[in-house]
């Protein structure tokens, strides 16, 4: 039955599985998050690889920098002490939230405005008829 576990992907079986775009890949590749090895034209991405684009698409939903993505990426070796990789992630995580609920805090104000011209727009209006 052959359970063994896959250990080379290309480029389009990776896009597939995880719902993008081959440029996309690419695009990451640029930024120095894989860094698959070449055979001819042909990209064949590890399970390293894999990993990493996994953990680049998780950071990206939680609104982290492709910057800050490859850091903490780029910090992670198996065997090693984890706690300076999860520390950097708690303040980086910390960081977001801090700037989430300060832009939820500005758009509460900004539709609170709206809605006090939007009253007087209305009020006007009746005055008109």
């Amino acid at each position: 039955m052959g359970g063994e576990e896959r250990t080379e992907f290309s480029i389009s079986e990776l896009a597939k599985e995880f719902d993008v775009t081959p440029r996309a890949i690419r695009f990451y590749e640029d930024q120095r998050l894989l860094s698959p090895r070449r055979d001819g034209q042909r990209r064949i991405y590890t399970l390293r690889d894999r990993t990493r684009l996994k953990l680049t698409l998780r950071g990206k939903r939680l609104g982290l920098t492709l910057a800050e993505i490859r850091e903490l990426i780029d910090m992670y070796e198996p065997g090693r002490d984890d706690r300076p990789q999860l520390e950097r992630f708690r303040e980086v995580l910390e960081t977001h939230r801090k700037s989430l609920l300060q832009q939820r805090a500005d758009i509460e104000a900004q539709l609170s405005e709206i809605q006090t011209f939007e009253k007087r727009v209305n009020q006007q209006l009746k005055k008109r008829r």
